[in-house]
């Protein structure tokens, strides 16, 4: 096992990118870890997108990340109205947003999706992620859903207790859109959280997992 940290010297800015096909799809997958990063950085500078966040999800959007970052020393949130469901048809201008994101930024650390998730627009988030940022640390992060496509991660990030409530009460509290889904519980939240905290051993019990596709030292 290879532990690491978020932490650098107070001089050194950590700039992550952090990347969704939809309005809840980075607090789901990664809020925890961001939440412990700018815990243990708070100089972190986070650029936060979300592709698929129109009308009353682009509103919830802007909030939930607005929360996420409060302890960031800068961050940039952005949001596109790409039509959720059918990104592989808008595969050309999905791919010329890309290109203008990878234009503008050299982040150290980007987050983005599973290039196993099933859902179509994930995967072609995690494809164009792959496709534009080929010199960046990638780590891809999970989603449960009904189509059962969880693999087998290969890095984890711990998290206690407080960054867990923290991370499934805001997600609570901004997506009230989705209250009526059947998956938008505390207990499903929590759940993966705390299998990936058994196979890491987490101390305080829970993580958030990723895949790294891809690492060069």
């Amino acid at each position: 096992m290879i532990n690491l940290t978020f932490a650098r010297q107070s001089d050194s800015k950590f700039r992550v990118l952090c990347l969704g096909a939809h309005s809840d799809d980075i607090e789901i997958g990664c809020g925890g870890s961001i939440l412990r990063l700018l815990e243990e950085n708070p100089a972190a500078e986070i650029v936060w997108v979300v592709l698929a966040a129109s009308g009353p999800r682009k509103a919830e959007a802007i909030e939930s990340a607005n929360r996420f970052l409060a302890g960031a020393q800068k961050k940039e949130i952005i949001t596109r109205e790409f039509r959720d469901g059918y990104f592989p048809h808008m595969w050309a201008e999905i791919k010329d947003c890309f290109e203008e994101l990878g234009r503008k930024y050299r982040p150290d650390l980007i987050l983005t999706h599973y290039r196993g998730d099933l859902h179509q627009d994930h995967r072609l988030v995690s494809e164009l992620t792959w496709n534009t940022f080929r010199n960046h640390m990638i780590l891809e992060y999970e989603i449960v859903k009904y189509d059962g496509d969880l693999g087998v991660p290969n890095f984890f990030v711990q998290l206690t207790e407080p960054i867990v409530r923290k991370k499934i009460q805001t997600i609570l509290d901004c997506f009230k859109t989705q209250k009526d889904k059947s998956w938008f519980t505390d207990d499903t939240f929590s759940s993966i959280l705390r299998l990936r905290g058994v196979e890491s051993n987490s101390p305080a019990k829970y993580a958030e997992a990723f895949y790294g596709r891809k690492m060069v030292y």
